[in-house]
C-alpha cells in the first residue's frame, strides 16, 4: 500500500426532494452501486479509486486515511448520507478496489439525499444497452470435471481431513453487443429486490448473503448455507421446503457456517442468534440465521475482515479448506466470493459476499461464478444442479 497522504476530499450532502426510484440513478455514470428494494446508494463518477492488494484489512486502512483528512458537511445523517465508499476485495490476494464517487444519489426509508464530493467528475454516458445474443460455456474446467472433484472433496471429508469444503465453477458468457454492467444491475434489482444488488467496477451481481452490516455500535451477519432450488408446481415447491428444513446434510453445512461466524463475533459480546429459517428467492431457498452484536471501535471493514472467508464461501476447518480449494477447484476466484460493499465515514456499513454474480472479461464476456458446500456425503449431480441455480440470477439477467 502506498503511504502517500489521500487528496482531501470535500464533501457535502443535502436533502432532495425526489419521487423517482433510486434504480434510475443507475442509468447514469456508475462507479458504484448498493441497492436494496427502495433503500440504497447509487455512485456517480470518480473523486478517488484505489486498486487493493490486500484485501479488506488494507481497505480499512486506507478508508481510515481518508476520513482522517475529509471535510464533511452532512445535512442529512441518515445511513449512507456524508462521504461513503464502495468497496470490493478479492477472495484472497489482491483484487478489487476502493471507490469514492463523485456524485451519490442515496435513499433510505424514504428520504432521498444528494451527495457531492469537490474535485470529482461525472462523464457523460449512453443509457444502458442489452447485450444482444448471448451464448455461454464452461469456464475453466467443466461440468464433467467439476462433478469429479466434488466428488474427491467429498472422499477428503470423509477421511477426517476436514469437515466441509465450498467448491466454485464458472462459465464464460459471450455476448454480441458490449456488456453493460449497468443492464445487469437494473434487471437483477427488478427481479431480486429482498438481495443487495451491487455494482463496483467489473463486478456486478445480486448477493443474498450479508456478511456483516454495521450500525450505531450494532454488528449483523447474516448466514446463508443450505440451499434448495425452487420449483413451478406449489406443491412440489412447498416439498421441497420442508426437505430443506429437514436435510440433515444441508443442516450441517448451514451449522458450519453459522459457527464460523459466531466463533469470531462472540469475542466482541453478547450475540443474539436467530434461525435457522427459510430465505426463500425466486429461484433457490436457503437456509438462513441472522447474528447481532453490540460492537465499539470497529469499522464494518474491520469485522468483515474478521469473518471473511467464513465457512459459507471457504470451509471448516478454514486453512485446510481454503488449500484444499487451491489444490483441486481449478480457477482463480478473484472478486467471486470476496468482500462487496460500503463504508461511511463513522465506519458504518454493509458488506455483503460477493455471490451471485459476474465479472466482465472483455468488451464482449462475462464470467459468472456459483459455488456450493461440500460434506462428505454430497452427490455430485446435486451439487452441479445447485450451482446452476445460483448461477440463473446474472445467466438470467444477461438474456433478459
Amino acid at each position: 500500500m502506498s503511504a502517500d497522504p489521500p487528496p482531501t476530499l470535500v464533501v457535502r450532502t443535502v436533502l432532495v426532494h425526489d419521487s423517482l426510484p433510486l434504480s434510475n440513478a443507475l442509468s447514469g455514470d456508475v462507479t458504484g452501486a448498493w441497492t436494496h428494494g427502495d433503500d440504497g446508494l447509487v455512485g456517480l463518477g470518480a473523486a478517488l479509486i484505489l486498486p487493493l492488494r490486500a484485501g479488506l484489512d488494507e481497505a480499512s486502512d486506507i478508508w481510515r486515511r481518508i476520513v482522517a483528512t475529509a471535510a464533511v458537511d452532512d445535512q442529512v445523517h441518515v445511513e449512507g448520507s456524508g462521504l461513503v465508499g464502495f468497496v470490493s476485495t478479492a477472495f484472497d490476494g489482491e483484487g478489487g478496489r476502493l471507490v469514492v464517487p463523485a456524485r451519490i444519489l442515496g435513499r433510505r426509508d424514504g428520504v432521498a439525499f444528494e451527495t457531492t464530493i469537490d474535485s470529482g467528475a461525472v462523464r457523460d454516458v449512453a443509457c444502458p444497452a442489452g447485450p444482444g445474443a448471448v451464448t455461454v460455456v464452461d469456464g475453466s474446467v467443466t461440468g464433467a470435471v467439476w462433478k469429479e472433484r466434488v466428488a474427491e472433496a467429498s472422499r477428503r471429508i470423509r477421511t477426517g481431513a476436514l469437515a466441509k469444503v465450498v467448491l466454485a465453477r464458472s462459465v464464460v458468457a459471450t455476448t454480441e453487443n458490449p456488456v453493460d454492467l449497468r443492464w445487469l444491475a437494473l434487471r437483477l434489482a427488478e427481479v431480486y429486490p429482498d438481495c443487495w444488488t451491487y455494482l463496483v467496477g467489473p463486478l456486478v451481481g445480486a448477493t443474498p448473503e450479508l456478511l456483516v452490516r454495521l450500525r450505531d455500535g450494532v454488528a449483523e451477519s447474516r448466514v446463508l448455507a443450505g440451499t434448495v432450488s425452487r420449483s413451478d408446481d406449489p406443491a412440489e415447491d412447498a416439498a421441497l421446503a420442508d426437505w430443506l428444513l429437514a436435510s440433515s446434510k444441508d443442516l450441517s453445512e448451514h451449522e458450519y457456517a453459522v459457527q464460523s461466524v459466531t466463533e469470531r463475533l462472540e469475542a466482541l459480546g453478547e450475540l443474539r442468534v436467530t434461525g435457522p429459517s427459510l430465505l426463500t428467492l425466486p429461484n433457490v431457498r436457503h437456509l438462513a440465521t441472522d447474528v447481532r452484536v453490540a460492537v465499539t471501535g470497529r469499522s464494518v471493514l474491520d469485522i468483515a475482515a474478521a469473518l471473511h472467508p467464513s465457512a459459507a464461501v471457504c470451509g471448516t476447518p478454514r486453512e485446510v479448506a481454503r488449500a484444499l480449494i487451491t489444490e483441486i477447484e481449478g480457477m482463480n476466484r478473484d472478486v467471486y466470493a470476496g468482500g462487496v460493499g460500503w463504508i461511511d465515514a463513522a465506519g458504518d456499513g454493509e458488506i455483503g459476499i460477493a455471490l451471485r454474480c459476474g465479472v466482465r472479461t472483455g468488451e464482449r464476456e462475462l464470467t459468472a461464478f456459483a459455488g456450493g458446500g461440500i460434506m462428505g456425503d454430497s452427490v455430485p449431480d446435486s451439487e452441479l444442479a445447485e450451482t446452476d441455480a445460483k448461477l440463473r440470477p446474472v445467466l438470467g439477467a444477461l438474456r433478459s
